[in-house]
C-alpha cells in the first residue's frame, strides 16, 4: 500500500511497483485457477490443494490441507502486514487524528454498510444469508494496482484516499471476521494467546525487540488462535500492534556516524588493489549495518520487507488456490446468490462510498480534498467494489462445508470485482485522458 508516511520517494516507487505487478500476478493467478479447475486436469487442481500435510505424533497433531495452510497460515502473514499498516496509519499517518481520519473512515463505513444492506435486502435464503460480510471488503492490492495503471491521470490525493479508506475498510473486515465468523471459542487458548501478546507489548514499550523472540512467540499465538475458534488471521493483525514503531537512532545522528565510518573505511591505493578487505574494513561494514538497522523502526522494516512476499507470492497463491470456480457442473451455480453479491459489490460500494463521503462533508466532520471532485470520487468508489481477496476469504469462512454455495459466491465475487474494476478504470480514464502536470 502506498501512503505518505512510508518513507522516501524511492521507497514509495518500489511499493507502487509492487502493488501494480502484484495486481497483474493476482489477475494471472485467477485466470489460471479458472482454466485449470475447469480443464481435463481439474482433478489435479483439487488433489493438490486438498492434500493434507502437517505434523502428527502421539502428543501433538497439526495436519491441514494445502488450501487450509494457505488460508490459515500464509494469509496470517498478509493480515500481519495489514496490521502493521493500520498501526502506522493510526499513529503517524492519515488516521492519527479525528480530522484526518474522518473522510476515509466515513467512506469505509459507507463502503461496508450499504453493500451489506443490499445483500440482506435481496437475500431471503436462510442458507446463504450468512454470507452478508462478503461484499463489505475491498481488495487493496487489486484496487490500487488498477488505479496505478492510470499513472498521472489521477491526482495523488485520490491515490492516498483509496489507500487510506482501504486500510480503514480492512480494519472493519477484521472486526467482522473476529466477531461474526468465529465459532465455538475455547477461552483457555484465547487467554494464553493474549497473555503472550501482553508480554510482547510490554517488551515493545521498553524498547526491547528481538526478531527471533517475536517470531517464536507469534507462532505460539497463531497456534492458540487456530485452536481457540477465532480465525488465526486475526492473530496476525493483533500481533502487528506489538511491534515497536520507534527507532533507536535519528537520521541526523545516523548521517554523522555513517560519514565518520566511511572516512575510516577508505583504503589506501595499495590496499584497494587487493581482492579482500582488511579486518578494520570488515568491522566498519558491521558498524554500518548496525547503524542502518537502528535508524529504521522494526515496524517499518517488517512492513517493507514483507511487502514483496505478500504481493508477489502469498496473494497470487491465495488466488490460485481459491479462485478455481467449477463452471462445468451444470445447475450447481446459484445464479441468484452470484448476482446479489455482484450487485452488492458494484452498486453497494459505489453508492456507499460516494454517499457517506458527502454526508461526512455535509455534517462538517470530514473534508473532501480540493483535488478530488464528484467524478473522481465515483470512479474510485467503483474501485472499492473490487473485493476479490478479502471477499473470497470471508466467503470461505461463511460457507465452509458447503462447496456449491461457496462456488456460487466466488462467481459473484469475480463478476462484481471485474465490473467494478473495469468501470472504475474507464470512468477515471475518461475524466482525464491526458496525464496531469507534475506538481
Amino acid at each position: 500500500m502506498v501512503k505518505k508516511s512510508v518513507g522516501s520517494p524511492r521507497r514509495k516507487r518500489k511499493l507502487i511497483k509492487a502493488e501494480t505487478y502484484g495486481g497483474v500476478l493476482l489477475l494471472g493467478a485467477t485466470v489460471l485457477a479458472l482454466i485449470w479447475a475447469n480443464s481435463p486436469l481439474g482433478h489435479i487442481y483439487d488433489s493438490i490443494f486438498h492434500y493434507e500435510i502437517g505434523i502428527a505424533s502421539s502428543h501433538f497433531t497439526l495436519q491441514e490441507s494445502v488450501l487450509h495452510w494457505i488460508n490459515d497460515g500464509l494469509m496470517a502473514i498478509f493480515f500481519f502486514m495489514i496490521g502493521l499498516e493500520i498501526k502506522r496509519e493510526m499513529l503517524i499517518g492519515h488516521l492519527n487524528t479525528v480530522k484526518k481520519a474522518s473522510f476515509p473512515v466515513f467512506a469505509a463505513l459507507g463502503g461496508m454498510i450499504v453493500p451489506v444492506s443490499i445483500y440482506l435486502i435481496f437475500n431471503n435464503d436462510p442458507e446463504t444469508v450468512r454470507g452478508w460480510g462478503i461484499p463489505a471488503a475491498t481488495d487493496i492490492a487489486f484496487s490500487l494496482a488498477i488505479l496505478q495503471l492510470l499513472g498521472k491521470r489521477v491526482p495523488i490525493a485520490l491515490k492516498v484516499f483509496l489507500a487510506t479508506f482501504a486500510v480503514a475498510d480492512d480494519l472493519g473486515a477484521v472486526i467482522v471476521i473476529a466477531a461474526f465468523y468465529s465459532v465455538g471459542i475455547k477461552w483457555a487458548m484465547l487467554v494464553g494467546a493474549f497473555a503472550i501478546m501482553a508480554v510482547l507489548m510490554i517488551l515493545s514499550r521498553k524498547g526491547i525487540y528481538s526478531r527471533l523472540l517475536y517470531f517464536s512467540a507469534s507462532l505460539v499465538v497463531w497456534y492458540f488462535f487456530l485452536k481457540s475458534g477465532i480465525h488465526p488471521t486475526v492473530a496476525g493483525v493483533l500481533l502487528a500492534f506489538t511491534i515497536p514503531i520507534s527507532k533507536k537512532m535519528d537520521v541526523k545522528t545516523y548521517v554523522l556516524k555513517i560519514t565518520g565510518i566511511i572516512k575510516d573505511f577508505r583504503a589506501s591505493d595499495e590496499e584497494d588493489k587487493k581482492p579482500v578487505l582488511t579486518k578494520m574494513q570488515l568491522k566498519k561494514i558491521d558498524e554500518i549495518k548496525s547503524c542502518t538497522h537502528k535508524v529504521s523502526s522494526p515496524l517499518q522494516q517488517l512492513e517493507y520487507g514483507l511487502h514483496d512476499w505478500v504481493n508477489y507470492l502469498i496473494i497470487p497463491l491465495f488466488a490460485l488456490a481459491n479462485a478455481g470456480v467449477k463452471l462445468r457442473t451444470g445447475g450447481s451455480i446459484d445464479i441468484t446468490l452470484a448476482l446479489i453479491i455482484m450487485i452488492s459489490l458494484f452498486a453497494g460500494k459505489t453508492i456507499g462510498i460516494t454517499m457517506f463521503s458527502y454526508i461526512g462533508s455535509w455534517l462538517g466532520i470530514a473534508t473532501i480534498p480540493k483535488d478530488i471532485d464528484l467524478q473522481h470520487l465515483i470512479g474510485v468508489a467503483c474501485l472499492g467494489g473490487v473485493g476479490f481477496t478479502m471477499s473470497i476469504f470471508i466467503a470461505n469462512l461463511a460457507f465452509f462445508g458447503y462447496p456449491e454455495i461457496l462456488n456460487s459466491a466466488k462467481m459473484g465475487i469475480i463478476m462484481g470485482s471485474l465490473i467494478s474494476g473495469v468501470t472504475g478504470y474507464t470512468l477515471l480514464k475518461m475524466m482525464s485522458p491526458k496525464p496531469l502536470a507534475e506538481v
